[in-house]
């Protein structure tokens, strides 16, 4: 199914071109050969035992005319930090957690299912979102293993929400859900060439997500482009009494984000270009030059180069926070 958008795949689903079972069995099935076996990129910590039943319920709504809004029906993955009060195990990656259930869904997973997403099942992640020890390994956790780069398998896929980047990569599932402290979500999307998202603190509910730092965490979409972030967007606001950060940002969620959507949004943007800490490669400096002239040519205003006096002066405060 890679390239097609969540509307896309909405569409097809209404004119009958295929249902949300065989769009779950075209997942679990690609997950079986590439992330399991294969190349072995290691991304799906668990898979949900009762997804086939829950799509065929999502069918039976469709034929009698009920569709719960853009995500019906879609395959969604989900961090294995994010609880689920269902058969899979929510764990962190740690084996100190195997085995634990959760009493109630986070939130978001409330939402997710209201809006008729399927949960595929759970993500590998760095474990405890790779902040166990000054020698966690990014994408490695004790319960799942190592996730694989699907690119180059070699290199990192980078943490801490590396399984639901790799996902969305290797077309494992249509969107995945990914959990941010600090790049936790930034950074394996750029490593893994799709579009992550972290939302404002606030805007997206932090109960029942195990976290690190509460005044950093929120979750947020991690898609293959920026439309599916939108519509994934909408669907994971809203305010919370569980979370009184969402309290504060009632009045600015929205509901819908496509409507934002502006093929001419950089337009007169002024975005500045922090050259000294681009590295040195020669063939990262070149998809640098590239991405810098698409955002050009896209009507954005590049203030070129700027600088970041202090930037190092950052680490220390940041690992008090942490």
């Amino acid at each position: 199914m890679e390239g097609k958008t969540i509307l896309d795949l909405q569409q097809a689903m209404q004119l009958g071109e295929f249902t949300t079972q065989s769009l779950c069995a075209y997942y679990l099935k690609r997950i079986d050969e590439i992330d399991k076996h294969g190349p072995k990129i290691n991304a799906v910590i668990e898979l949900n035992p009762d997804a086939l039943d829950i799509a065929k319920q999502l069918d039976t709504e469709r034929k009698r005319g009920k569709t719960r809004g853009p995500l019906h029906g879609i395959p969604i993955l989900l961090k294995d930090n994010i609880n689920t009060a269902d058969r899979m195990q929510t764990t962190a990656g740690s084996l100190a957690l195997a085995g634990n259930i959760a009493r109630r869904d986070a939130f978001i997973v409330e939402r997710l299912r209201k809006a008729g997403a399927l949960i595929l099942g759970k993500t590998n992640l760095s474990e405890w979102a790779n902040f166990r020890g000054h020698r966690s390994t990014s994408g490695w956790s004790s319960r799942g293993g190592l996730t694989r780069n699907p690119y180059v398998l070699n290199r990192t896929a980078c943490g801490s929400s590396s399984g639901s980047g790799v996902a969305v990569a290797a077309d494992l599932c249509v969107a995945a859900i990914g959990t941010e402290t600090d790049g936790s979500i930034i950074c394996p999307a750029h490593a893994n060439g799709i579009v992550g998202l972290k939302p404002t603190l606030g805007l997206v509910s932090r109960s029942g997500i195990i976290p690190i730092a509460h005044s950093q965490d929120t979750a947020g979409p991690m898609v293959r482009n920026v439309s599916d972030a939108a519509a994934l967007l909408g669907v994971l606001t809203g305010m919370d009494r569980r979370d009184p950060a969402t309290a504060g940002n009632s009045a600015s969620a929205h509901k819908d984000y496509t409507q934002f959507l502006d093929a001419g949004g950089l337009q007169g943007a002024r975005i500045g270009v922090a050259r000294s800490l681009c590295g040195s490669h020669p063939r990262v400096l070149k998809v640098f030059e590239d991405s810098l002239n698409v955002l050009r040519t896209a009507g954005a205003i590049l203030i070129d180069p700027v600088t970041l006096p202090n930037f190092k002066k950052l680490s220390e405060p940041e690992g008090k926070v942490l």
